[in-house]
């Protein structure tokens, strides 16, 4: 049976209140994570649509001999889809649940709720000179309320949009400080329910990353050739976190604090909220008693220049979408060496809840453009609609190099193979693997390959140190960022200067391959190779790589649990954390003493003796092993340094990880259309006054949630279904989707969130469309 993981990589645009659609989009996905994980635990079959997900699933395995697991590990947002993406990264990690966010969007994202009290009419007579206006605007004949709004609802939104116009002007009406505490109180009620498991396997990394902009914006240092260095002002202010995840449950992605700090950044849309300043996240913490004992290093990590500059207190962040609104280049970013345990089917899913934009663009084609529609057009609609053509185009070629390293990796096997044949003889297959004797037969292979490889060795050879001194390098930026550098520039070179004095200048030896000072040197500091050979290995453990019935998937699965559990020695020793509280100071001296931190780097890692520590629990694998599996994996092993050595350079130093070329899937009311024809337009209310109209009314919150979840519905069925070679039977993705809608009416008549009244036409609209 193949296995197979689906990998989501989530990309949610900025849409203001059309986030509300999104959370029932992203709730979806969390569904189907929690589907996947309680299904490849054995675990009791959740209820509600998890369980429809958790069916579809089984059918998969059982009718296509498929064994498939989702796995939503990058997570991406900009504006209020920002929301969405930090909440979503808290649930995966943690095991919690995400209905507080519903609870969030449905009760609070109003604006009654969101306007600070301060910017409140006092009484029934404020402004009354602008009364006048307000009863124009919102009762002449053909005035956007009377032809945007459902009757039902029209007197709640003009009461709304009344008291709003009414409020302080020339100030942003929302309230920030009332916004951060909205969050932290969604968070404290996330921490309140039961966690569950993680919705990723152990160790497993998850990314998130939404976007900022820093208003005033700080001081970069760019490199030129004349001058040598500049100064630029950069508004961009990403702010991404990673974290690898736990075995159990309960334990938060990040702090909340600074989960609750990214959300507020990311979703101050300009006008109406004001910017977010640090002060106003440090009150709420003390204010709620929340302890935040990573404030420092949070700060120099997302903005570390204004800490060193001391003017923290001076920054002022909006919304993210008016740089990025479409973050896709974090999640790509992200996608770099992530393990391949199995078949990987890389997906990047965007979703974009108003994408029916060419008939507005004809309509404004016929108008000429004008002063204030110029102005801006320029400041917020172009930049929010600026299309992904540059980002997908660049997947498109990540993709095509993952296709042809898979396709030099298999021409090159049979070579490979045979090579260390004839170095170690067919009875190498016949003793027994020890620890000892693998340390042998590694060292062997190694030297061989370097001395079979000529003067490709030294090109090879140099390459490998390069990666290493600048994977060094950043390292050490990263703990000393007061050295206010613009990059790990000089840091390298001081290096290279410290390892030309030690006698590394030259790599070879007189006789071909390295000579000992590069043989301990990359003993000391090479990690990278340890993890790409390790990564090879796991990846031909995978079906789609090379199919062998003989071999059992039992096995399998057991030695890809031991490869992963060497790989965790290694992954330990990567960060800042294996190096010590000590390793700050050092840091901060490189430049002048060098030689004093690759000296701690080296006595910190200890690599050598993880390597006795790997092999021993690798030839404890191998004793366990078929006989042809076993063949396959010393093959492989004792091989890796000939596959290095030709493919190191093609690689450019990224390691051999996810093999497979990335899809990119769209959510959005256009691509869901089982229930309803005529996509946003037919479906969605708070596309209104400019995507502001679901803070103005609860019926339209509850419309495009319930939407949002229909919608992601149908796109998971599809997106399942999407990963079989010839994808789902007609009947079954009609069967499945309808189960998944009415799942979703059912939980939400329960959970008493939602009207009864819409719930019954949808329904009955499910019923219609998909009749059993």
């Amino acid at each position: 049976m193949r296995q197979k993981e689906l990998r989501i990589a989530l990309v949610c645009y900025g849409g203001v209140s059309l986030a509300v659609y999104m959370h029932g989009v992203t709730k979806e996905v969390w569904h189907l994570a929690r589907a996947s994980r309680a299904y490849h635990d054995g675990d009791e079959k959740p209820g509600g649509v998890a369980g429809v997900y958790r069916d579809l699933i089984d059918h998969i395995e059982r009718e296509r001999q498929l064994r498939l697991r989702v796995l939503p590990d990058i997570l991406t947002g900009a504006s209020a889809g920002g929301i969405n993406a930090v909440f979503l990264a808290q649930a995966v990690h943690s095991g919690y649940s995400l209905d507080p966010l519903t609870d969030l969007w449905l009760d609070m994202a109003d604006v009654d709720e969101l306007v600070d009290p301060d910017a409140r009419p006092m009484w029934r007579f404020a402004k009354f000179w602008s009364e006048p206006l307000v009863r124009w605007v919102l009762t002449r004949p053909g005035n956007l309320v009377s032809e945007s709004v459902a009757p039902e609802t029209r007197d709640e939104v003009r009461r709304k949009v009344s008291r709003f116009i009414r409020g302080r002007w020339f100030e942003p009406p929302f309230s920030g400080a009332g916004f951060s505490a909205l969050l932290e109180r969604a968070f404290a009620a996330m921490e309140r329910t039961a966690p569950e498991a993680p919705l990723l396997p152990p160790r497993h990394p998850l990314d998130l990353f939404v976007t900022a902009t820093d208003f005033h914006g700080h001081l970069s240092l760019l490199r030129l050739n004349s001058p040598p260095v500049v100064e630029e002002s950069e508004h961009r202010m990403p702010i991404d976190f990673r974290s690898r995840t736990p075995a159990a449950g309960g334990r938060d992605f990040a702090d909340p604090v600074e989960l609750v700090f990214a959300a507020r950044a990311t979703a101050s849309f300009p006008g109406a909220f004001p910017p977010l300043q640090v002060a106003e996240i440090d009150a709420l913490a003390e204010r709620t008693g929340r302890n935040w004992p990573g404030r420092r290093h949070f700060f120099e990590r997302i903005m570390p220049v204004h800490l060193r500059e001391n003017t923290l207190d001076e920054v002022a962040l909006i919304d993210g979408s008016v740089l990025v609104n479409k973050p896709f280049e974090g999640a790509i970013a992200a996608l770099r060496g992530r393990p391949a345990q199995r078949e990987v089917d890389r997906r990047f899913v965007y979703v974009d809840p108003r994408p029916d934009r060419s008939s507005a663009l004809r309509e404004l084609e016929k108008k000429p453009v004008g002063f204030f529609s110029a102005i801006f057009g320029s400041l917020s609609t172009i930049p929010r609609e600026q299309p992904i053509r540059d980002n997908l185009e660049a997947l498109e070629e990540q993709s095509r190099e993952a296709l042809r390293l898979r396709r030099i990796v298999a021409r090159l096997r049979p070579d490979v193979e045979g090579a260390v044949e004839q170095l170690f003889g067919r009875t190498l297959f016949l003793d027994k693997p020890t620890a000892r004797r693998l340390s042998n037969w590694r060292q062997r292979a190694q030297t061989a390959a370097a001395e079979q490889a000529g003067y490709a060795f030294q090109s090879y050879a140099q390459a490998k140190v390069s990666g290493i001194v600048a994977r060094l390098a950043k390292l050490t930026l990263q703990a000393a960022p007061q050295l206010g550098l613009p990059d790990a520039q000089a840091i390298e070179a001081v290096f290279r200067e410290e390892l030309a004095r030690r006698g590394l200048e030259s790599l070879s030896a007189p006789g071909g391959g390295a000579h000992e000072g590069a043989i301990a040197f990359f003993r000391s500091h090479d990690l990278g190779f340890r993890i790409r050979r390790l990564r090879l290995l796991a990846r031909r453990l995978a079906r789609d790589w090379e199919a062998d019935p003989d071999i059992p998937d039992a096995a399998l699965e057991t030695a890809r649990d031991s490869l992963y559990a060497i790989l965790a020695l290694y992954f330990d020793r990567e960060g800042l954390t294996a190096l010590g509280p000590d390793f700050e100071k050092l840091a901060e001296n490189v430049l002048l003493d060098p030689g004093a931190v690759l000296d701690h780097l080296e006595n910190r890692r200890l690599l050598p003796q993880v390597d006795d520590q790997a092999e021993l629990l690798l030839a404890e694998a191998l004793t366990l092993m078929p006989k042809d599996l076993k063949r396959r994996m010393l093959l492989t092993y004792l091989g890796f340094p000939y596959y290095d050595v030709a493919t190191l350079a093609l690689l450019r130093d990224e390691g051999l990880t996810e093999f497979d070329p990335a899809k990119v899937d769209r959510i959005s009311p256009e691509d869901a259309r089982s229930i309803r024809e005529g996509g946003t337009r037919a479906t969605l209310r708070g596309t209104e006054f400019y995507n502001f109209g679901a803070f103005f009314s609860r019926a339209y919150r509850e419309n495009d949630y319930l939407w949002g979840r229909l919608h992601g519905a149908e796109r998971m069925v599809d997106l399942l279904g999407s990963t079989l070679e010839d994808s789902l039977a007609e009947e079954d993705n009609r069967s499945f989707k309808r189960a998944a809608f009415l799942a979703i009416l059912d939980e939400e008549e329960a959970a008493d969130r939602c009207s009864s009244g819409l719930i019954r036409s949808l329904r009955a609209e499910v019923e219609e469309r998909l009749p059993e």
